[in-house]
């Protein structure tokens, strides 16, 4: 399929314009099946930053005719068994309105995609959104119809279940838990400064009754578990895996690097300052027989956006190789791990006779990987540095419970990091990858730009054909970014290139088809979306 991108102008249309569960491919006008051979002409346009990008398919692909609900068939894309998905866009689903967004833009995407051979796409389902105004009670409206248009195409549905909120977009927490942080702040991470980052709940309260009397995870449970019931009819068959958020941008991580400048060297700060973190931190030194060392984080590390270097903490020699700095990182580290374990384990037994894979989602803190102290990993609560590999125990952890591991950075290269942070995205991947494998953890790869960076497409290449333990990649994500001129014709040539299996005859073009030259289409059907 070639496809090109041009610029219009713009109009826009209102809910009752476009109902949400009226989109599917009949909105997709002028698509065509001849001889066997799909195709479609669609203008989209997704606006971004006053542009309005148009995705036009101009080449028919062989597909097998199939019924109506299954969709077109296309070959699969893989490479070595590992299967190709796209994100769909964070905002998929308004949180004004709970109804689609650039809905006719996203069926267009999600037809290209098919006929590309992507095997299925990634949706983010949001907890601010779905439980919005009041514990307990449920809008899964949105959501529904974006299965129902992926499962119409024929492509597969990874879903992630985000309990964090974003800014870019604003989706911020349920309504009522934000509520409820006004007058009881401690329910949020805190830093050194008494900053408290409000996009998710701090591990620290995961059993605490601090959500109007129950518990975050009684919360998270109840929402699983409303999840799977609304969503039976797809479950183990369009959606085959399924995200447990683990915290901030649904990563098992610390919020540790939220303050830092875009451009900063810093190694980020630690999060040990609400009010129950310390209360853990008091029992546990208390416990190993040296209650001072229960009064707060270490006193000399840096700021956001100091050097590594600025207080010592992180020096060669300094206090993270002492014996009250093993006390502090360890304990650290640990919170983190029980809290990903009990995140993990709740979704294994939710889900665990839905058909669906469970997976978890770690972050990839490179910067100062190059330097004995790894602080960037220590603040996220990774206790990994020169002397101790802090990716065994995580990845044990996944093991325990039978889940994978989304590992995003895979188009990063260490040729095209700066220098003066000692950053090795390459060198963290491949630990960490050693530490699934030696666990028996499969992994899922995922990019890190959205608009592509110099080299992305073949780094992550490499990590599809070598010998590691991938069995899936997401490429994130769709929207203006993924649909651009510059970017689309440069992912579409990364699908193709990757080996495909042998087609079946029945999906062997004609004689009369090898000849056929594009079709091009002189009729065009454009549909402008408005973008929340």
């Amino acid at each position: 399929m070639e496809v090109s991108v041009i610029g219009n102008s713009q109009a826009k249309l209102g809910a009752s314009d476009l109902p949400y569960r009226e989109v599917g491919l009949c909105s997709l006008k002028n698509f065509r099946v001849l001889n066997n051979r799909v195709s479609f002409a669609q203008n989209i346009r997704w606006k971004k930053a006053g542009i309005n990008f148009t995705l036009r398919a101009l080449q028919t692909e062989p597909v097998r005719e199939e019924n109506k609900r299954s969709g077109p068939r296309a070959i699969s894309t893989t490479v070595d068994g590992v299967r190709l998905f796209v994100g769909l866009p964070l905002d998929a689903v308004s949180y004004d309105c709970n109804s689609i967004n650039h809905a006719r833009a996203i069926a267009a995407g999600l037809k290209a995609l098919k006929l590309l051979g992507v095997e299925g796409v990634e949706l983010p389902i949001w907890w601010g959104i779905v439980e919005k105004e009041a514990m307990g009670e449920y809008d899964w409206s949105g959501y529904l119809a974006i299965a129902e248009m992926v499962q119409k195409v024929g492509l597969k549905l990874h879903v992630s279940l985000c309990f964090h909120g974003s800014k870019k977009p604003n989706i911020p927490l349920p309504n009522w838990v934000s509520q409820i942080g006004e007058s009881q702040p401690n329910i949020f991470f805190t830093d050194k400064s008494g900053q408290h980052y409000k996009e998710c709940l701090s591990l620290a309260v995961d059993n605490l009754p601090v959500l109007d009397g129950r518990t975050p995870v009684q919360v998270y449970q109840s929402f699983c578990e409303s999840f799977k019931s609304s969503f039976s009819p797809f479950m183990g068959s369009t959606i085959t895996s399924i995200s447990m958020g683990l915290g901030p941008d649904g990563e098992l991580r610390y919020p540790s690097h939220h303050k830092l400048p875009s451009k900063s060297q810093g190694a980020g700060e630690f999060q040990c300052y609400d009010q129950n973190m310390l209360s853990f931190l008091k029992q546990h030194a208390e416990a190993s027989g040296n209650p001072l060392w229960g009064l707060g984080g270490p006193h000399d590390a840096p700021t956001y956006d100091q050097s590594p270097n600025f207080n010592g903490f992180f020096s060669d020699g300094a206090s993270w190789e002492s014996t009250y700095g093993d006390f502090f990182l360890s304990w650290y580290s640990n919170q983190l791990i029980n809290h990903g374990d009990c995140l993990l384990s709740l979704a294994s037994s939710t889900f665990g006779d839905s058909g669906v894979t469970i997976y978890g989602k770690i972050p990839l803190m490179h910067s100062w990987y190059g330097t004995r102290s790894h602080p960037s990993e220590l603040t996220a609560g990774f206790y990994n540095t020169a002397n101790r590999d802090g990716y065994e125990p995580v990845a044990q952890m996944f093991a325990k419970n039978s889940c994978k591991m989304i590992l995003p950075g895979m188009d990063l290269s260490d040729a095209k990091q700066p220098k003066e942070n000692h950053s090795s995205p390459e060198l963290l991947l491949a630990q960490i990858m050693t530490a699934c494998r030696n666990h028996e953890v499969k992994v899922s790869g995922q990019n890190s730009s959205e608009s592509g960076v110099p080299g992305g497409f073949e780094q992550i290449k490499k990590y599809l054909s070598g010998d590691n333990v991938l069995d899936l990649f997401t490429y994130h994500r769709m929207g203006a970014s993924f649909f651009a001129p510059e970017h689309f014709p440069l992912f579409t040539e990364f699908v193709r290139s990757l080996k495909q299996p042998e087609l079946h005859s029945d999906d062997l073009p004609t004689e009369e088809e090898e000849g056929a030259e594009s079709v091009v289409l002189s009729h065009e059907s454009s549909v402008s979306m408005q973008a929340a």
